[in-house]
């Protein structure tokens, strides 16, 4: 199997760093590092990949890692129709070993860490990408510490511990737990797998892209996706760029639409202004805890993708969410969370005010199962 060669760049100064070391953020402007690849036409790859075990790690030529990878099995999830919509289908992310997306980006993140050196691991969390942190640092054998809002639901604190991690629940939202990540790291060492800032979690992540391309055939007209710190919009934005390389397809690209509950909707506020970046959000609240991010690392990069594929960003009712969600379970009888209730929500806003037609390609992505009941 030949894996494309790949460096570090930063998205923002665009400097470039050897991928053979440990490394959080840029060391020139403090911005992610994404992973560039030296692509080129390869379509007959993509008939291949279809044939080996279905998992994330069939896509091995545009992931990182070595044959050695740390895995749970996750990826290669459910495209289902809905059966409620028609052209609308549900990208079922529950299915995943911990029950949500976060185990694609930790399995990447992960693997590296261990290939590179990391002896311990740790990030904040609003809750599945603890648990899912949790479950891959015992599958590499590496000692794990996770801080999280105190008001994290006490379902995701016991899976986390139950995984072996050393779990610490903080004053205020997952800001607050980041910066006692940080001073943790500066007692005891260990590296820093938080949101964007180490540049593998948006490998495994965008993934998702490349999935909907074999799971379709094409890919989907509009995408709705839950959006807290945006890794996996990030993702499958960076991935439709390189199935373009690798002559899969043309220069078509969904409209990427980000949903947000009202009560922590930094980033649609910041599209709706029109501004590069996306202030912090004060007073955040929300039970859909992946939504609860009220200050995202990638914010430049998820507004620049938004833009670019002439989608947008809706913020809906967050005493509505949960409803919907359980809606959707009745419905579909799909494990959808708030977050993928969410979305759905979102759905039914942008088809009544004409920004998605009843004839288009939807794919609507449910993060993760209610974990939260």
């Amino acid at each position: 199997m030949r894996r494309f060669p790949f460096r570090l760049t930063c998205s923002a100064c665009a400097a470039e760093f050897d991928a053979d070391q440990l490394i959080n953020l840029c060391r020139t402007c403090g911005a992610p590092l994404l992973v560039v690849y030296d692509l080129e036409p390869a379509p007959r790859l993509r008939a291949e990949i279809v044939t080996r075990h279905a998992d994330m790690w069939r896509y091995a030529e545009v992931l990182p890692a070595g044959d050695d990878v740390v895995t749970l099995g996750e990826g290669v999830t459910p495209l289902l129709p809905s059966t409620r919509y028609a052209n609308v289908f549900i990208k079922d992310e529950s299915k995943n070993p911990t029950r949500s997306f976060k185990c694609r980006g930790m399995a990447a993140a992960v693997t590296m860490a261990k290939q590179l050196g990391a002896t311990s691991l740790a990030a904040p969390t609003a809750g599945n990408a603890g648990a899912a942190l949790s479950a891959y640092g015992a599958r590499a054998e590496l000692p794990v510490f996770v801080a999280m809002p105190r008001d994290t639901p006490q379902s995701i604190v016991d899976e986390c511990r139950a995984y072996g991690a050393t779990v610490e629940l903080v004053a205020g939202v997952i800001t607050d737990a980041g910066k006692r990540v940080q001073q943790h790291l500066a007692e005891h060492g260990g590296f820093d797998l938080s949101t964007l800032k180490e540049p593998y979690r948006v490998e495994g992540k965008k993934i998702m892209g490349y999935e909907l391309l074999e799971d379709l055939g094409r890919l989907p007209d509009v995408i709705l996706y839950p959006t807290g710190g945006g890794t996996g919009l990030i993702g499958m934005w960076k991935a439709f760029d390189e199935m373009q390389q690798l002559g899969w397809i043309g220069d078509e690209r969904p409209r990427m639409f980000t949903v947000q509950s009202s009560g922590c909707a930094p980033v649609v506020r910041a599209f709706d202004q029109q501004l590069e970046s996306a202030p912090e959000w004060e007073s955040p609240h929300t039970g859909a805890w992946g939504l609860r991010v009220p200050r995202a690392i990638g914010d430049r990069l998820m507004l620049r993708a938004l833009r670019d594929s002439h989608g947008g960003a809706i913020a809906v009712d967050e005493a509505q969410i949960e409803p919907a969600a359980a809606e959707a379970r009745r419905r579909e009888g799909v494990d959808v969370g708030p977050e993928g209730g969410a979305a759905f929500l979102a759905l039914d806003v942008l088809r009544a005010n004409g920004s998605v037609n009843d004839g288009e390609t939807v794919v609507v992505f449910n993060t993760g199962g209610d974990k939260y009941r």
